[in-house]
C-alpha cells in the first residue's frame, strides 16, 4: 500500500485515497499483529472461533485481494474473488461442480487463520527462499554484476551473425537465472540490447520478441527459476539441489533454440557482426568483472555443499557486496595514476559503497512485492480448491476430456495455463495448475518431478504467448514496436517452452530412476535427439537454414522433426539421417 497506492493519492498533501492508504497499512499491521500475539489461543480454539477471529480474517483477506489488485492486476483479484464465491455458492453450482457450500466464517478463517489459506506453502517459500534470492539479484544488478554480464555476453557474441541479438540471449540467461521476473530481466537488459538489435538491421518487433523469449528462459534456468524451483521442492518433497540438476539440461536446450532462429533470421536478413574494435574487449572485461563471477561461484559451492538454500542466499549477498568493493579498487588500480589508498579512503568512495548497499536494499524489497503478493493471493485461490474438492473434480474432467491419451491431457494443461495466465503471474499460475492439473498427469503414470516440471514450463506461456505476452508487452514497449506483432514474433521464438515439456513426459530428459541420474547414456541420447531435432523444427517453421528451402525440403525437415521427437531411437536414427540429408541438400545448391 506504500508502494503502490491509490491512483489519486498524492504524498504533497492530505487527501482521501491517502487516508484510505494510511488506514489499509493500519489495518494490515493489525490484522497480522493479532495472529501473533493470539497464536496459542488461536491454536487451542481451531473451529470455534470467536468473533473477532472472523472479522480479523475477513479483513486480513480482503487486505490481500487489494493489494493483489493494486500490484498484479484486477484479473487475478476477480479470480481470488470468484473462488470465495464458489466456495460460498456451492449448492447452486452446475452438477459436476456442485459441493454443499460454507459458510462465510469458514471460509474467512480457513483463508487467515490456517495454514490453508493466505499462510499457507506458497508465501512461505516466498518469504524465506524467494526473498533472499531475490535480494541477491538485486544486489548484483545494483553493485555493477548486471553490467558485467552484458558487456561480457556482448564481447564473446558481438562479432558473429546477428551479434546483438545472441547477446541478447546470453545477457538475458545470465540476468534470468538470478533474477526472479522475465519482465523485470526485458527491462534491465533490453533497455540496451533492443537498441543494439535495432541498430544492426533487425525491425523493432523482431528486436523486442527476442529479448521477451530470452528473458522468459531466465525463469527456467537455475539456481532461482523464478521462485519456481523453491515451490516445487517444497511441493514435491523432493531437494532443491535435486530439482535444479535435472532442470539444468532443458533450460539450455530452451536457449538453444531461441539462438537458432535468431541466427536463422540473422542468415536471412544478411546481417554482419560488429567490427572488432567497437566491441569491449573480453579479457578486459573478464578482468575487471571477474568479482562478479565469485558470488555465483560461491552461491553454487553451498549449495552442493548441502546447505540450505537460504544459507547458500545469505553468503551470495555478502560475497557479493565484497565483490563489488575488489571490483572498484581494480578499476582503481587501473584507471588511476596513483593515491589508490587515498582514493578508497575518500568520502566519495564510501558514500557510494553504502548508498549501493541501500538501493539494492530498497530494490531487493520492491522487486519481491510482486512475487510475495501472488504467493498471497494464489493461496486463497489455492485454499478454496482444497476447501471445495475442486482440484479433484478439474483432475477427473482433465481424464475425461483427454480420453486418458497423455499428449491430449498435456495439450489441454498447455491451453488451462494460457488461460490462467491472463490473469495470473506465472509463479501464481504454477501453484494454480499444479493444484489443479498435477494429480491428473500423476493418475496418467506420469513422475511427480515430472509432471510439475512439465506444469511450471507450461505457466511459463504467459510471458510470450498472446493474447498475454507481459514480457513481449514490456520489450514492445522499450523497442517502440507493435504489441501485437513482437508477441506472435515472440510466440514463435519460444516454441521450445511447448515442445520441451511433451519430450519430458515421454522421454527420460530430466534423468533416470528415482532419483532422476542425468549423468547417464539414456539422457544425452535423449538430450542429443531432442536438440537436433528442434533444430529441424526451427529451420521448418522458418523455411530457412544455409538457404530459403524448397517446400520438399521443408517437408524433410518436418519429418526430420517428427522422428526425433518421437520417443524412440530407430526413429531417432532415421530423424537424424533425414536431417542429414537435408542439410546436405540445402548446402550443395
Amino acid at each position: 500500500f506504500l508502494t503502490v497506492p491509490f491512483k489519486n493519492a498524492r504524498k504533497d498533501r492530505l487527501t482521501v485515497w491517502l487516508i484510505l492508504d494510511w488506514l489499509m497499512i493500519a489495518a494490515s499491521v493489525a490484522c497480522t499483529v493479532y495472529i501473533c500475539y493470539n497464536l496459542d489461543a488461536l491454536f487451542e480454539r481451531q473451529g470455534d472461533w470467536l468473533f473477532s477471529d472472523t472479522l480479523v480474517s475477513i479483513v486480513g483477506t480482503l487486505l490481500v485481494i487489494e493489494a493483489c489488485r493494486r500490484v498484479i492486476g484486477p484479473a487475478m483479484a476477480l479470480i481470488c474473488c470468484l473462488g470465495i464465491l464458489y466456495a460460498l455458492f456451492g449448492p447452486y453450482m452446475p452438477e459436476l461442480f456442485e459441493h454443499k457450500g460454507y459458510t462465510i466464517e469458514r471460509i474467512a478463517t480457513t483463508l487467515w487463520l490456517t495454514t490453508e489459506g493466505v499462510f499457507g506453502l506458497p508465501i512461505g517459500v516466498a518469504a524465506t527462499f524467494v526473498f533472499v534470492f531475490v535480494l541477491f539479484g538485486a544486489f548484483l544488478e545494483v553493485m555493477g554484476g548486471g553490467a558485467f554480464f552484458i558487456d561480457l555476453a556482448y564481447a564473446l557474441t558481438g562479432r558473429f551473425s546477428g551479434g546483438p541479438a545472441k547477446t541478447s540471449v546470453l545477457a538475458s540467461g545470465f540476468m534470468g537465472s538470478v533474477s526472479g521476473s522475465a519482465v523485470g530481466n526485458v527491462v534491465a537488459t533490453g533497455s540496451f540490447t533492443i537498441p543494439m538489435m535495432k541498430k544492426v538491421g533487425y525491425k523493432p518487433h523482431v528486436a523486442g520478441a527476442i529479448e521477451a523469449a530470452a528473458s522468459t528462459g531466465g525463469q527456467l534456468m537455475p539456481p532461482i527459476m523464478g521462485a519456481g524451483a523453491f515451490l516445487m521442492a517444497e511441493f514435491t518433497n523432493i531437494s532443491y539441489l535435486t530439482i535444479i540438476k535435472v532442470a539444468l539440461m532443458p533450460a539450455i536446450m530452451y536457449y538453444l533454440t531461441v539462438l537458432l532462429f535468431v541466427h536463422i533470421e540473422a542468415q536471412k536478413l544478411g546481417l554482419k557482426g560488429e567490427a572488432k574494435e567497437n566491441l569491449p574487449k573480453a579479457f578486459k572485461v573478464i578482468r575487471e568483472g571477474l568479482p562478479f563471477l565469485v558470488p555465483v561461484g560461491i552461491l553454487i559451492y553451498v549449495l552442493v555443499s548441502n546447505y540450505s538454500p537460504m544459507m547458500a542466499g545469505f553468503v551470495a549477498v555478502i560475497s557479493t557486496v565484497f565483490a563489488s568493493l575488489i571490483a572498484r579498487v581494480i578499476k582503481l588500480l587501473v584507471h588511476s595514476d596513483g593515491g589508490l589508498r587515498e582514493s578508497i579512503a575518500s568520502p566519495y568512495f564510501i558514500v557510494k559503497q553504502a548508498r549501493d548497499i541501500l538501493d539494492a536494499l530498497e530494490r531487493g524489497a520492491k522487486n519481491a512485492i510482486m512475487v510475495s503478493v501472488a504467493c498471497a493471493a494464489a493461496g486463497i485461490i489455492v485454499g478454496m480448491v482444497t476447501l471445495t474438492g475442486m482440484g479433484l473434480k478439474f483432475s477427473s474432467m482433465v481424464l475425461d476430456l483427454s480420453l486418458g491419451i497423455e499428449l491430449l491431457a498435456l495439450l489441454l494443461i498447455a491451453v488451462a495455463s494460457l488461460v490462467l495466465g491472463m490473469g495470473l503471474p506465472v509463479t501464481a499460475s504454477y501453484i494454480v495448475l499444479a493444484t489443479l492439473t498435477g494429480p491428473a498427469l500423476l493418475d496418467m503414470g506420469v513422475p511427480l518431478m515430472v509432471s510439475h516440471m512439465i506444469v511450471f514450463w507450461y505457466s511459463q506461456d504467459s510471458n510470450v504467448t498472446p493474447p498475454v505476452s507481459l514480457a513481449s508487452f514490456a520489450a514492445a514497449g522499450v523497442a517502440g514496436a507493435n504489441p501485437m506483432k513482437t508477441a506472435l514474433t515472440s510466440w514463435k521464438l519460444a516454441k521450445g517452452l511447448y515442445i520441451i515439456p511433451i519430450v519430458m513426459a515421454y522421454r527420460p530428459l530430466l534423468g533416470v530412476g528415482e532419483n532422476f541420474e542425468i549423468n547417464h547414456l539414456e539422457v544425452y541420447l535423449t538430450a542429443a535427439a531432442t536438440t537436433l531435432g528442434l533444430v529441424a523444427f526451427a529451420a521448418a517453421l522458418e523455411r530457412y537454414f544455409f538457404r530459403k528451402a524448397t517446400w520438399f525440403e521443408t517437408l524433410l525437415f518436418v519429418a526430420a522433426a517428427l522422428g526425433l521427437f518421437w520417443p524412440s531411437y530407430w526413429t531417432d536414427i532415421a530423424g537424424a539421417m533425414c536431417l542429414g540429408a537435408v542439410l546436405v541438400l540445402q548446402k550443395l545448391k
